[in-house]
């Protein structure tokens, strides 16, 4: 899967990043390998967080997945 993410360096020499198709999606880290590993974890956290217990559908829908 392919995100846009916009990336940006705080004065300390630090990145920072945010997701924008994912709200509230934002974290940061020490070089761009470090924000690299951070936004996988931010992503996945994300991800997890917005997932829908299918106890919680109606008995007509389901919740599938699948990969981009």
């Amino acid at each position: 899967m392919k995100i846009q993410v916009i990336v940006h360096e705080a004065e300390e020499g630090r990145y920072w990043a945010e997701v924008p198709s994912l709200p509230g999606c934002v974290t940061e880290g020490d070089s761009m390998e470090h924000l690299k590993e951070m936004l996988k974890e931010a992503v996945e956290g994300w991800l997890d967080a917005m997932s829908i217990p299918e106890e919680s559908l109606g008995k007509e829908a389901k919740v599938i997945e699948f990969n981009l």
